[in-house]
């Protein structure tokens, strides 16, 4: 959500910016709402004005005894009233419609995000003196390797026929020790964001009404791809990240810059319909509809919001440092960023069984595009509200953190090895299978 205030004096740095978005200005019609918007409301107080100044004239004419000057006066008041009541309703109309376009439009990017379409103009992001050196190597397998799916069910241990049965497609049912591995990641990931990262558990409700939906940017623009339910008192959504409730703990709320920054962390299954995915990760655990996931959220100051995100990538960096597998760390372009970010990394995990890069990771800033949509404020030095700035990675995604322990350790002969930091979460046991 933007302020118009802001728009109207950044015309084409805001047109600009959405451009890089592949957009078309904006600028114009949005102030041009606005400009209507004001002048209904100058109107509607200059005619309350008059209306209360000649309510004080009627007084003035019935205490002279003046009954035909009352009578002049009392009916013009109620033409005013009539004529109140129908700038109130353009009002209420136009400042309807310029939230509904505001908030139909995307985050503007900062200013070192690369332009581009789509994916394939992201860019590799390496910190100084960084390089695919200073990461984990690749695994050298001597054999063809395998797909997780492929190992997965010949353990008897992931069943894609039967969640079908059950649930459709893009479902999957988890057995034995594979249930007990993904278990054991998403336990470790938690551990390791609370204890190392100074980050709070939450267990959040998974189920949330339209307003926090809207506060961080998953309404009404993608209303449909999400899942609802129904309720008495409206529809509830299961949420498609722990990202939404977190976020939202800080809703209509003024912290104390001395709180700041806050940092949370859920183990959460998340919901999504994957709208517009068909035919994309069909098969196995890439693409599901169901899933658990490991979501960070910080909520800043606007001055440390970008160190704050570089923090946060190291964060979920070091859950794959910890379990060795290789990875890259990619810089989104304008064309591949989420609705609500102006910044995004995106973690990529090495499949040997898929032989690329597929992401495990998000992590964006938002700046105080959220905030505004939530009313997120907190108080400077000067005691002043400003709004807050809000941030979110996923730290990481555990079902392809699944998918990634699988193809990276596994044998010849189909079984997999325990990466060691897993172990003590498996009660020991160091292989699974073959």
């Amino acid at each position: 959500m933007f302020d118009i205030k802001w728009i109207g004096a950044n015309k084409d740095a805001f047109d600009a910016a959405l451009k890089k978005r592949g957009m078309e200005p904006q600028a114009a019609r949005l102030v041009a709402i606005d400009d209507e918007r004001r002048s209904v409301v100058s109107e509607l107080n200059a005619i309350q004005e008059k209306r209360n100044a000649s309510s004080k004239l009627i007084g003035q004419a019935k205490a002279q005894k003046d009954e035909a000057r009352a009578a002049e006066l009392m009916a013009e008041v109620a033409g005013l009233k009539d004529k109140l009541t129908e700038l109130d309703a353009q009002e209420k109309v136009l400042t309807e419609k310029l939230r509904a376009a505001l908030a139909e439009l995307p985050n503007i990017p900062h200013s070192d995000v690369p332009q581009g379409a789509d994916e394939g103009d992201n860019v590799v992001y390496f910190r100084p003196n960084e390089s695919d050196a200073t990461r984990p190597a690749k695994p050298s397998l001597r054999f063809a390797p395998k797909e997780h799916y492929e190992l997965g069910e010949a353990m008897g241990g992931m069943d894609f026929d039967t969640a079908a049965k059950l649930s459709g497609s893009r479902f999957v049912v988890l057995k034995g020790q594979i249930a007990r591995l993904e278990r054991a990641i998403g336990q470790f990931m938690i551990d390791l964001h609370t204890n190392e990262h100074g980050y709070l558990e939450v267990q959040p409700p998974l189920l949330v009404r339209d307003e926090p939906m809207y506060g961080t940017g998953q309404l009404p623009k993608f209303d449909g791809d999400f899942f609802f339910a129904g309720h008495g008192d409206g529809r509830l959504a299961l949420i498609p990240t722990a990202e939404v409730p977190l976020t939202n703990l800080v809703r209509e709320s003024i912290l104390s810059e001395e709180e700041l920054p806050l940092r949370f962390t859920a183990l959460t299954p998340c919901f999504r319909s994957e709208a517009g995915s068909a035919g994309r990760d069909t098969r196995g655990m890439l693409r599901q509809h169901q899933f658990n996931k490991v979501e960070m959220v910080s909520i800043t100051t606007p001055e440390t919001s970008i160190d704050e995100h570089e923090r946060m990538l190291a964060c979920a960096e070091e859950v794959l440092k910890r379990l060795d597998i290789h990875y890259r760390v990619m810089t989104l372009c304008t064309g591949d960023m989420g609705f609500g970010a102006q910044k995004t990394y995106d973690i990529e995990a090495w499949l040997p069984g898929q032989n690329t890069y597929r992401e495990i990771s998000s992590v964006s800033v938002c700046g105080d595009f959220q905030a505004r949509r939530m009313d997120a404020r907190y108080r400077d030095a000067n005691g002043k509200p400003q709004f807050v700035h809000t941030l979110n990675g996923s730290g990481v995604a555990v079902g392809r953190a699944l998918i990634a322990v699988m193809e990276n350790y596994q044998n010849e002969d189909g079984s997999v090895t325990i990466p060691s930091a897993l172990v003590p979460y498996m009660g020991g046991i160091d292989r699974i299978g073959g």
